[in-house]
C-alpha cells in the first residue's frame, strides 16, 4: 500500500543543507504495522513528517518517492495533499498536550475532520463523533464532546488524538510514540484499541517508538533507524529470535530488568553523530565493540542473512552481544532500623470555588501513606498518573505542607519544621527531577547550579569547592570542562547526570528521584541507572524511586510500595511484591507491562472505567469500582493492612 523509496530529508543551516534522514527504504502492506526503531535523533519522526509532507519551515525534501496505492505523494500541490492528510493516511503525534488545540472543545476538533473529509458538520455530526468517542474507550462521551482538552487526563488526550486520526477512516495510520508518557494500564489499552481497530479496518501501521515491549507486542516487521539509515529489518519472530545488527543487539542489552540485577547494563558510548559530522563509512563504527578497519572507509551495503531478515553491516558475526557486564558491588544492607519514617501523611489541596473563594470540598492527593526507608536501600513507589506519587516525594521534603502526619528522620519530624531548621535537614534529603530540562536554570552555568545548594547550606568555600565540583562531574561521569557550560549544551542523558550531581552536592543519605529516565533512550537510561547503582555502593546513599517501569523497578528496587489513589494498597520487597503480588491492582498493572520478549506475554487482566477522581474518592476500598475480585465488603470498609509475611503487607479484604 505505501512504498517508500530512497527517501532523502534535510534541514536548512545557513546556506547549507544537512540530510537527517539519507536514502530509507520501506513498504507496508493493507493490515500490517511496520515499527521504526531507534533512539532520538536517529530520524524517525521526521521519515513520518516526510511522508506527509508536514516539515517544519527549516525542512527539505531532497529526493525519492513516496507512493501510496501506486500515486506519487511528492509530486502533488499541497491542494491534493490536504485531501490525502487526515483521510487517506492520519498521524498520532507524539505529545496529544501539545498536539491538541486548547482553546477549541473536543467536538469542535473532531468535526473539523468530518467536515473536510467526509462532508457532515454541525449536528448531523454529532452522531458520528460520540460514536468515535465510544471506539476509543472515553466514558460519558455526551460530556466529553463539549470539555476542553486541559479538562482531559493524558491517556485521555491520546484517546482524543487517535479518535481524530480515526474520523477520517484513514488506510495507513502513522503513530509516533503514541503511548510514550502513559501509564502501562493506560499504554496497554491504547494499544488493544489499535490493533483491534487495524482489525477491524484493514489499516496499515507506522509505528515510531524506541520502546522493545511495545514493538514485541504490535509490529509485523520492524526496521531499525540509526543516524538516518535503516540498518536492519526483519520479521517480528525474527527480529527478537536473532537481532544481528551490533547497533540492535546493544538496544536489547541495555534493557533493564530482573536478571540483570546484580550486574551493570551493556551501555552504548557516545553519541548518535550529528548532522554536519557524519562518518564517511558505518555511521555505528564509532561506538560499535565490532568495528574493523573497512567500517570507517566504506559504508556497509545491505545484505540478507534470512528470508525477509537484511542488514547493514561488514561485520559477519552472529552472536547475540553479552546481555550485561561486569558485576557491580551491591550493598548487601538488610532492612534494619529506617532512618527515614513516614506516617499517616496526608496532602489535602482545598477546592475553592465563588466570588469568596470558600472552600467545599478536597482533593486528597494523599491519604494516610506509610513508608519506611533504610539506609543504602532503594524504596520504589508504582502506580498510575495522578494518584498522588510525586506529591509523597515533595511532602518528604516540605516542598508541599502535609496536611497531617509525620515525617521523621533519625528520631526528628521534619513536618513543621521551617526557616533555618527546615534547611538543615534538607542536607539530608535531596531530589531529582523528572524532567532535567525544566528543573535546571538555563541561565546558569553548571558550576553555578550545582554550588547553589552548597552555598545554602553552607558546604564547602574558595578553592575547596572548585574542587569538590570537579570530584563531584567525575562521579557522574562528565568532565571538567562541563562547569562552564550551560544546561542548553547538553544531551538529556547529561542533563539528568548534571542534576544527579547537583543533589550529590550537599553529600544527602536519601535522593527522592522522581521518574529519572522516564524521557530518556533505553541506552542513556542504562547509563542513568548504572550510575545510580555505583553512587549507592559507593556512598550507600538510600533512593525513593518515584516510576511506572516495571522494568527498572526489577533492576534497581530493594523494595516495593504500590499506590493507588493517594493510598499504598501493597508493600513488601521486590521479589515479593513483583513475583507474588496479592492486591488485585498490582496483578493488574504487572499484567498491563508489555514484554520484550514475544513469547512471555500472559494473560492481561483488564481493568473497567478509569481512576476516580481523588476529590470523591469511593467509600470503602478506593479500588472496588475497577476490581474483578470486588464482593459487598469492599463497597463498606477500607481494608486493613494484612500481613503475608514479615515484610510484606497487602490492603485487600481478600488478600
Amino acid at each position: 500500500m505505501l512504498e517508500v523509496r530512497n527517501l532523502r530529508l534535510g534541514f536548512a543551516a545557513g546556506r547549507s543543507t544537512l540530510a537527517a534522514v539519507d536514502g530509507i527504504s520501506f513498504a507496508i502492506s493493507r493490515g500490517e504495522t511496520f515499527a521504526l526503531l531507534g533512539e532520538s535523533g536517529c530520524g524517525k519522526s521526521a521519515t513520518a513528517q516526510g511522508i506527509l509532507r508536514l516539515l517544519p519551515a527549516a525542512g527539505r525534501l531532497l529526493g525519492g518517492s513516496v507512493r501510496l496505492d501506486g500515486e506519487e505523494l511528492l509530486a502533488l500541490p499541497e491542494a491534493e495533499m490536504r485531501r490525502i492528510r487526515g483521510h487517506r493516511i492520519a498521524m498520532i503525534f507524539q505529545e496529544p498536550a501539545t498536539s491538541l488545540n486548547p482553546v477549541l472543545t473536543v467536538g469542535r476538533q473532531i468535526g473539523e475532520v468530518l467536515e473536510r473529509h467526509s462532508g457532515l458538520a454541525g449536528d448531523a455530526a454529532r452522531p458520528r463523533m460520540l460514536e468515535l468517542l465510544r471506539q476509543v474507550g472515553i466514558a460519558d462521551p455526551e460530556r466529553r464532546l463539549d470539555e476542553y482538552p486541559f479538562q482531559l487526563s493524558g491517556g485521555m488526550k491520546q484517546r482524543v488524538m487517535i479518535a481524530i486520526a480515526l474520523a477520517g477512516d484513514p488506510e495507513l495510520l502513522i503513530a509516533d510514540e503514541p503511548t510514550t508518557a502513559l501509564d502501562v494500564t493506560v499504554q496497554a489499552q491504547i494499544l488493544d484499541l489499535l490493533a483491534k481497530i487495524q482489525v477491524d479496518r484493514g489499516m496499515g501501521m507506522l509505528l515510531i517508538t524506541h520502546d522493545l515491549g511495545v514493538v514485541a507486542r504490535m509490529a509485523h516487521r520492524i526496521g531499525v533507524m540509526y543516524a538516518g539509515e535503516l540498518v536492519e529489518v526483519a520479521s517480528r519472530d525474527e527480529f527478537f529470535a536473532r537481532p544481528r545488527h551490533p547497533y540492535t543487539q546493544a538496544l536489547f542489552a541495555a534493557l533493564p530488568d530482573a536478571a540483570r540485577r546484580g550486574r551493570r547494563l551493556a551501555t552504548i558510548p557516545g553519541q548518535v553523530p550529528a548532522l554536519d559530522a557524519m562518518p564517511a563509512g558505518c555511521r555505528f563504527a564509532d561506538r560499535c565493540p565490532q568495528a574493523m578497519p573497512v567500517c570507517r572507509e566504506r559504508a556497509p551495503a545491505w545484505r540478507e542473512v534470512a528470508g525477509g531478515h537484511a542488514l547493514r553491516c561488514h561485520w559477519q558475526g552472529a552472536g547475540v552481544a553479552d546481555a550485561a557486564g561486569h558485576a557491580v558491588t551491591e550493598l548487601a544492607i538488610e532492612p534494619g532500623r529506617p532512618f527515614l519514617e513516614v506516617a499517616g501523611l496526608q496532602v489535602h489541596f482545598p477546592i475553592r470555588r465563588g466570588l469568596l473563594q470558600r472552600t467545599v470540598g478536597h482533593v486528597r492527593a494523599v491519604d494516610g501513606v506509610d513508608l519506611a526507608i533504610s539506609p543504602g536501600r532503594t524504596l520504589a513507589l508504582v502506580g498510575e498518573s495522578g494518584c498522588g506519587k510525586t506529591t509523597v516525594g515533595k511532602a518528604l521534603l516540605q516542598l508541599i505542607r502535609p496536611s497531617a502526619g509525620s515525617v521523621r528522620l533519625g528520631g526528628a519530624d521534619l513536618v513543621g519544621l521551617s526557616g533555618r531548621r527546615l534547611r538543615a535537614a534538607r542536607r539530608h534529603l535531596q531530589m531529582v527531577f523528572q524532567d532535567p530540562f525544566a528543573s535546571l536554570n538555563p541561565r546558569l552555568r553548571i558550576g553555578e547550579i550545582i554550588g547553589e545548594g552548597m552555598d545554602a547550606l553552607g558546604v564547602g568555600s574558595g578553592g575547596e569547592r572548585r574542587e569538590a565540583l570537579v570530584a563531584l562531574l567525575g562521579q557522574v561521569g562528565l568532565p571538567a570542562a562541563a562547569l562552564d557550560r550551560y544546561p542548553h549544551e547538553f544531551s538529556g542523558g547529561q542533563r539528568q547526570r548534571i542534576a544527579i550531581a547537583r543533589a550529590l552536592a550537599v553529600q544527602p543519605e536519601l535522593l527522592v528521584c522522581d521518574e529519572p529516565t522516564s524521557a530518556l533512550d533505553v541506552s542513556v537510561q542504562a547509563q542513568i541507572l548504572n550510575l545510580l547503582k555505583e553512587l549507592q555502593a559507593e556512598l550507600g546513599v538510600a533512593y525513593l524511586f518515584i516510576t511506572h517501569n516495571f522494568g527498572v523497578v526489577d533492576y534497581l528496587a530493594h523494595d516495593v510500595a504500590v499506590m493507588y489513589l493517594g493510598r499504598i494498597v501493597e508493600r513488601g520487597r521486590a521479589e515479593e511484591v513483583l513475583g507474588a503480588p496479592r492486591h488485585p491492582y498490582t496483578q493488574a498493572l504487572l499484567s498491563a507491562v508489555p514484554s520484550p520478549h514475544p513469547g512471555d506475554a500472559g494473560e492481561r487482566i483488564r481493568l473497567p472505567g478509569e481512576t476516580p477522581s481523588p476529590a470523591s474518592p469511593p467509600a470503602g476500598c478506593h479500588f472496588h469500582p475497577r476490581c474483578p475480585k470486588a464482593v459487598d465488603v469492599c463497597g463498606q470498609s477500607y481494608p486493613a493492612a494484612t500481613l503475608i509475611s514479615g515484610t510484606h503487607a497487602v490492603h485487600c479484604h481478600r488478600a
